[in-house]
């Protein structure tokens, strides 16, 4: 494959940027036409004056650099601001000033790009409208306003024209990952067509700021139950796929917080009840923001944390909730050796993984974080640091793992800030019994019990047939079983032990089953707050199961130990 000539003047800027902060090997690689161009020129210079360096620092660089080139690269500057694993940490520093400090556009053209969404004029849909931006970012900008009903909120404005040059920018993107992942080792491991991929989906749901308003609908709701934490609600008549207005949350970024302020205020509860909201919108609802860097987490007036800006949210099926949570357990436990296991079942092979080095290298991150104390870990940081590893041994991890790595890792960042001693570990570890309870209650839905019980009558209305099918080939000879005489008997009672087993199984399933029904009602019998007859019928189940598996085992090991006749 050969880079197309219709897009030579994006290529020759994403080479020039390539060649000026190290990468001259894959450009090299990139093969562009031979035509003078600045590539050339820009790597004429660097070999004269290889000793040169800049004024300004490389990182800071670095941000300049992508801002010039246009928001589909600010936005790509903000993911790889909170990617620590693919990037020094002076470049993630400097990167993170593209968060929500980026050049504005003019009123006029937010005006247009209102009136044009809204079907109306500004001053016949509020009361007043400050033309002064509050914060800019790469897709849009935000300005307050006030409604016809007095009621304050923020009106987010996407910029002009930013879908169709995004389009254009991803056209060439993909170009260039297709071409790394056919040509480069690095494209190989990592694979950047199917990152660029997702990337480009998760910044397509950001440019419909419907499904962001949506967003905030359902977060909202699922952590209505944390009474410190605060999500702005829509306006549903003033949402449109480039217009989002919502309430107006007043206060100040928790970076911005000084020292006596924070010691006013309790951080204890605060940063309790955040981890554990994150917590449950990943292992449990399997939609979380997945975005909490400083720029959105605020600290409101009234002493309360509010989450904003929902266009990138994060998703996790209710099989992948299970191997997080129990991977999360195992490195906060320090359990490396059960750490990789997980990450390995989950994961994709690459081209013959090196798995034992993988292993150690877990085992080297896990030894190097729990050698620092408990109380200075970063779970976030432990994440990335496997998923790297993953990636350089042969694994591809599901982008669900990194996600949730540099969610937390941003997440540390807002908990050190509220309260330096909170331990990320101990609220893990505290929270996981709660954890596992509700996905257990979550799993035992009225939805979940009507498929079990949907799939048990679909199996006993086909068991007839299967038996008749059974029965007929007995019947026509099509079954044979040949015994000795003398082994009748012992075949018998060996048939009646199987279905024996296979009965008491049968039933325990089924008082299983009918407990969890039974735990949706309300009684006035209660063991540890929850009806006490299901308590009962999962006790007697455990307590059946428990012995049928004692029986199994010692009864198969004395008939394996038994020397033959």
């Amino acid at each position: 494959m050969k880079l197309s000539t219709s897009h030579l003047k994006r290529y020759r800027e994403i080479a020039r940027l390539l060649w000026k902060y190290g990468r001259a090997d894959l450009v090299k690689q990139m093969d562009l036409p031979d035509d003078p161009d600045e590539v050339a020129a820009d790597q004429a210079k660097a070999e004269a004056n290889p000793g040169e360096k800049s004024d300004k620092p490389a990182p800071e660089q670095l941000a300049d650099d992508l801002e010039a080139m246009g928001p589909t690269y600010v936005k790509i500057g903000q993911v790889l601001a909170g990617r620590p694993d693919l990037l020094p940490e002076p470049y993630v520093a400097a990167l993170a000033r593209l968060q929500d400090r980026v050049k504005p556009f003019s009123y006029e053209e937010v005006e247009q790009t209102v009136t044009n969404e809204l079907g109306v004029r500004i001053s016949k849909a509020f009361r007043s409208f400050d033309p002064e931006p509050l914060a800019a970012a790469s897709l849009g900008q935000v300005h307050s306003a006030v409604l016809r009903d007095g009621r304050e909120v923020v009106v987010k404005v996407q910029r002009p024209n930013i879908r169709r040059q995004i389009a254009e920018d991803f056209e060439v993107l993909e170009e260039i990952a297709e071409f790394m992942d056919e040509h480069t080792e690095t494209g190989r491991r990592y694979r950047f067509r199917i990152i660029l991929q997702e990337f480009r989906a998760t910044i397509q749901d950001e440019l419909n700021y419907e499904r962001e308003a949506q967003n905030l609908v359902t977060v909202g709701r699922n952590l209505a139950e944390f009474d410190l934490i605060r999500v702005p609600q829509p306006v549903a008549d003033y949402c449109t796929r480039s217009v989002l207005t919502m309430d107006h949350v007043r206060g100040q970024k928790i970076t911005a917080l000084g020292p006596l302020a924070r010691l006013e205020m309790e951080s204890g509860p605060l940063i309790e009840q955040l981890f554990r909201a994150y917590l449950k919108q990943v292992l449990i609802d399997g939609l979380f923001h997945a975005d909490p860097h400083p720029g959105n987490v605020f600290l409101t007036d009234d002493k309360r944390i509010a989450l904003l800006d929902l266009g990138m949210v994060g998703h996790t099926a209710p099989t992948m909730q299970e191997h997080l949570l129990k991977l999360l357990l195992a490195v906060s436990d320090g359990k490396s050796d059960e750490a990789a296991d997980i990450v390995i079942q989950i994961s994709e092979k690459i081209e013959n993984p090196d798995l034992p080095e993988f292993r150690r290298r877990v085992r080297q991150v896990i030894v190097q974080t729990h050698d620092v104390g408990l109380q200075k870990m970063n779970v976030g940081q432990s994440l990335i640091a496997v998923s790297r590893a993953a990636g350089q041994t042969g694994l591809f991890v599901p982008s669900e793992l990194t996600l949730l790595g540099k969610t937390l890792l941003q997440l540390d960042e807002v908990g050190r800030t509220l309260d330096p001693d909170f331990d990320p570990n101990a609220a893990i570890r505290r929270n996981a019994s709660e954890l596992m309870t509700r996905r257990m209650t979550h799993d035992a839905s009225k939805g979940n019990v009507l498929t079990q019980i949907l799939e048990m009558k679909n199996f006993v209305a086909g068991l007839p047939k299967r038996v008749n099918q059974v029965m007929d080939a007995v019947t026509t000879s099509g079954i044979e079983v040949k015994v000795r005489a003398i082994d009748a008997k012992m075949m018998v009672d060996g048939m009646h032990k199987i279905a024996n087993r296979i009965t008491a199984g049968v039933i325990l399933a089924a008082m299983i089953i009918g407990a969890s029904l039974m735990m949706r009602i309300p009684t006035h019998f209660e063991i540890f707050g929850y009806p006490g007859l299901a308590i009962l019928s999962f006790l007697f189940a455990a307590g059946g199961g428990l012995y049928l598996l004692l029986t199994i085992f010692f009864h198969d090991d004395k008939v394996l130990r038994k020397p033959p006749r």
